[in-house]
């Protein structure tokens, strides 16, 4: 199918999902999640397919992580459709009404964007993340996502719209690009006729691809070199367990924590601790010239560790001799994700909250919480870090936007 076709058809269905109720939305999410959990067998069978194909590429254990689907996160992308029709429906919503000195009654309301297009990479839940979310504000949605994912996306889209189907809602309302050609990516980043919002969704190559090309505008849902500070008033035990938990939870994902700054009034009684923490996982600490005379078992950093989003069992390590040293670094090499700060100094948590600029900023916890489920917002689209529109993990709200209604009493303007 031509995307001019594609566009057509989702830009078409929109103007009937702007009508629909919560009501028949809600009927239609669970007929999705129900079709999701009945097609476990065939999803799962497309996803080895996938997982097969990948491995014989080369693929990290990272990203072969983000790829897999098992019958728990079927589930989960089942439960997280009935989540998001749990909650409250921001359609409709009347944000304020003010009276205009000349009678007139000004207000705002809540409104679908329209039609939203998203480029995404080997992670076939966003699949069901994304079309649940947009399915719920009213958009329809057209997806492209990597070729590494392709039968697994295929399998589960099939699911989607079978459980459309059976609520009597148009197939259109969810679309999926199957031709991995470059050229008809570009395509889309330019159909601007018919698509309001691209959202990418990946690696730091992809989102500076769709940046740079879309004539569509875009949201950017960004990478994730996280920081986390240790300041000289720290609780190590805390420290220890925050980082623990945000390096080695999870490492492919983009809220884990990829860089590490200790105050170097304590460096040399908490970096042993620290290495023996992630000795357990085998994390490769990468450390600054006094990182590493005080642990000689660290390997030298370079200056592109800084900066660097590992996905991996790495971490990088910077001693400041000051919070203003540390804020100065983490503003410096930071993706504007989420940044924490351990300590139990009121007076520098205020600080690092105020003067980090990041759509997240943590204290005394680990930046981890970063998602759209973790914050009550139901399944996410993504985190943006960027300041128009929206920013931080996007829930249902950041999928809306407003129009003005007026009322009137026959006002003419003098």
């Amino acid at each position: 199918m031509k995307l001019t076709e594609i566009g057509m058809k989702a830009k078409e269905t929109a103007g009937f999902l702007n009508k629909l109720g919560v009501r028949e939305k809600n009927r239609g999410l669970e007929m999705a999640a129900r079709a999701l959990t009945e097609g476990a067998e065939a999803i799962l069978l497309a996803n080895q397919a996938d997982l097969l194909r990948a491995r014989e590429n080369g693929m990290s254990e990272a990203l072969l992580d983000r790829l897999k689907l098992n019958e728990e996160r079927i589930k989960g992308m089942a439960d997280g459709l009935r989540e998001v029709a749990a909650l409250n429906d921001p359609v409709g919503e009347v944000l304020e009404m003010k009276l205009r000195p000349n009678g007139l009654q000004i207000g705002k309301k809540r409104i679908p964007l329209g039609v939203i297009g998203i480029i995404y990479e080997a992670r076939p839940n966003v699949t069901a993340d994304a079309f649940g979310l947009c399915f719920k504000t009213g958009n329809a949605v057209i997806l492209k996502g990597g070729s590494d994912a392709l039968e697994s996306n295929k399998a589960v889209v099939a699911c989607l719209q079978k459980g459309l189907i059976g609520a009597g809602i148009p197939v259109d309302a969810l679309q999926l690009i199957t031709d991995n050609d470059r050229a008809v990516t570009k395509e889309f980043m330019r159909l601007n006729q018919y698509v309001d919002v691209l959202i990418p969704r990946g690696g730091a190559g992809l989102i500076r691809a769709v940046v740079e090309n879309s004539t569509i505008p875009v949201i950017e849902t960004g990478t994730g070199n996280c920081h986390i500070y240790v300041d000289e008033t720290a609780d190590f035990q805390m420290a220890l367990d925050i980082i623990f938990n945000a390096k080695t939870q999870r490492i492919g994902v983009c809220n884990a924590c990829e860089s590490l700054v200790v105050h170097q009034s304590i460096a040399e009684a908490f970096l042993p601790e620290l290495k023996k923490r992630l000795d357990q996982k085998q994390v490769e600490i990468r450390g600054d010239e006094r990182a590493c005379a005080i642990v000689p078992e660290f390997v030298h950093a370079t200056d592109e560790d800084w900066g660097y989003e590992y996905l991996d069992y790495i971490i990088s390590l910077k001693i400041a001799d000051s919070i203003d040293e540390a804020i100065t670094h983490i503003n410096h090499y930071n993706t504007r994700h989420s940044e924490a700060i351990i300590t139990k100094d009121y007076e520098n948590s205020m600080r690092f909250l105020n003067e980090i600029d990041a759509a997240a900023v943590y204290v005394n916890a680990s930046t981890r919480f970063t998602d759209g489920n973790e914050f009550g917002f139901g399944a996410e689209i993504g985190v943006s870090t960027q300041k128009l529109h929206a920013r931080g993990p996007m829930g249902l709200e950041a999928l809306t936007s407003t129009k003005y209604i007026i009322f009137g009493k026959g006002q003419i303007r003098e």
